[in-house]
């Protein structure tokens, strides 16, 4: 899988809240000062070539619709992060992020209670 431009990982998001649409819907979905309809068309297009998205024609008109879920995307987008900035140790990515931002012993705790959680729901 491939890491996305910011602008189309922004179609993207919109896409996955959509789940499917025409140009024109993701592009009232965007923030003004808004793009130009060629430059989502095309931004658009390009996600289809990289596999992210597929269409259905009706006639000169195109649906897009997400071919990678969110989760999956997410999944990789983090494994990437790990890896990138904490060697894929995720006891330095909780280190770090208990430091700065000063989280509390509660937090801390709740923390903990979901982790187990979820090795327990592996067990």
């Amino acid at each position: 899988m491939k890491t996305l431009t910011k602008a189309e990982e922004e179609i993207m998001h919109i896409l996955w809240d959509l789940e499917k649409g025409l140009v024109r819907d993701v592009l009232d979905r965007l923030p003004d000062p808004k793009p130009a309809y060629n430059t989502v068309s095309t931004v658009i297009r390009v996600l289809e070539k990289k596999g992210f998205v597929g269409h259905k024609a009706y006639g000169t008109t195109y649906e897009y619709f997400p071919l990678i879920t969110k989760k999956e995307y997410t999944k990789f987008r983090f494994g990437e992060f790990m890896e990138k900035y904490f060697n894929n140790s995720f006891s330095q990515l909780a280190s770090f992020f208990s430091k700065e931002n000063d989280l509390s012993m509660h937090e801390l705790e709740e923390i903990m209670k979901e982790l187990r959680k979820n090795v327990d729901d592996k067990k």
